[in-house]
């Protein structure tokens, strides 16, 4: 059985018991842990997954579908950011500059001011690209599917590439609310809601044509196991806009692009939304979307009350305390030991941790956590 065999039948509740497991992490915790001992190239993504023991997927990342990864500003600091699909991408430039701080205008769009020693934290939003139609019609011709620069060059090749891989292909396929609010801003885009609501659907529309356009051309020449959305749109005690709001401007535009994803095969389709998910979990399900990451335990998300209430419907991953891996092993052992077990039994059950890494766990706790995992499901221990 093939990386990419197993991870779909785990997906699909075939595998009780398997160990899939994978995390990322803020490029402040890597550093940190290379002071502590680990090997240099920890920083380097393959060979962490060796170190650690990790199973990955494929991101189609070529294709500019999804959230790209960007410099804050090239040669400026050693740091990236996330930005919508736009192409072409502004040129980014430091606008100001002191000891402490850069104010960027960042690939999106964005001004933000940003911290030169600690680059991984959340900017400060200055600034947004998207105030009103008139500056919307201008960023929206940034998001045509057929500009060049969305697809790589070397389609044949590219292909020939994705699909003889033997581990999971992953299509981002976009978000409405997080694409909206990178442009707008957050509290600006909630007000748009009610002052303009043509001028959200709109923009919405602008995500689907382009996302069911990337669909198409990509899944017919590539093999796609899992289809992600990222939105970030609930914060600690639930979503930021109400179910009958999701009811109204997002459902519609979900079922086109699951219904599209269905036809060709593709039913584990990804959600990324940090924050309280209770009240949409149901609506997510609705629209066809069933795998949700990472269920943040700080946020009331428990992903054992989670496969208890929905049963096969739902695949999971994550809810695994950040907050225990920063105090001792055991409180790492108690968190694994709570949920773990019964999770994996279950089947369709990814474990990681409820977020990114952070930097205050140690890599002797972070190690300790693999290990606890490795136990839990029968596999042999990693000398580290």
């Amino acid at each position: 059985m093939t990386n990419r065999e197993r991870f779909r039948a785990i997906a699909k509740f075939q595998r009780p018991g398997d160990l899939w497991i994978n995390d990322i992490f803020w490029q402040e915790t890597l550093l940190s842990w290379v002071d502590q001992g680990a090997p240099p190239q920890v920083t380097n993504g393959l060979y962490r997954g060796q170190y650690f023991g990790f199973d990955h997927g494929r991101e189609t990342k070529e294709i500019i579908s999804g959230l790209v990864q960007v410099p804050y500003v090239a040669g400026a600091i050693e740091s990236y950011l996330a930005i919508p699909p736009i192409v072409p991408q502004f040129e980014p430039k430091v606008i100001e500059e002191d000891e402490n701080t850069l104010v960027i205008l960042n690939q999106g769009g964005q001004t933000v001011k940003v911290f030169k020693d600690h680059t991984q934290n959340m900017p400060m939003y200055l600034d947004h690209p998207v105030k009103d139609w008139e500056s919307w019609k201008e960023y929206k011709k940034r998001l045509d599917p057929d500009a060049p620069e969305r697809w790589p060059a070397y389609w044949n090749g590219y292909v020939e590439k994705m699909n003889t891989r033997d581990y999971p292909v992953i299509l981002w396929v976009g978000g409405f609310f997080g694409f909206l609010r990178e442009w707008m801003g957050l509290e600006n885009l909630l007000y748009t809601f009610y002052d303009d609501p043509n001028l959200v659907e709109d923009m919405m529309d602008a995500v689907l044509y382009l996302e069911l356009e990337v669909i198409k051309r990509t899944v017919k020449d590539i093999k796609i196991d899992q289809a992600s959305f990222w939105e970030d749109m609930c914060y600690k005690s639930g979503p930021l806009i109400s179910p009958d709001m999701f009811r109204r401007f997002m459902m519609p535009r979900y079922r086109q692009i699951t219904d599209l994803l269905h036809k060709n095969g593709i039913d584990i389709i990804f959600m990324d939304s940090d924050g309280n998910l209770t009240e949409l979990i149901p609506l997510w399900l609705e629209c066809g979307i069933n795998y949700l990451w990472p269920l943040e335990v700080a946020a009331g998300n428990d992903a054992v009350a989670l496969r208890n209430e929905y049963g096969r419907d739902l695949i999971l991953s994550g809810n695994i305390d950040k907050r225990a891996l920063i105090k001792s092993k055991d409180a790492i052992r108690e968190e694994i030991l709570a949920k773990v077990p019964f999770l994996l039994e279950k089947g369709g059950y990814f474990p990681s941790i409820d977020h990114l890494v952070p930097p205050d766990v140690s890599l002797d706790n972070y190690q300790y956590y693999i290990n606890t995992m490795r136990e839990v499901a029968g596999l042999k221990k990693i000398p580290f």
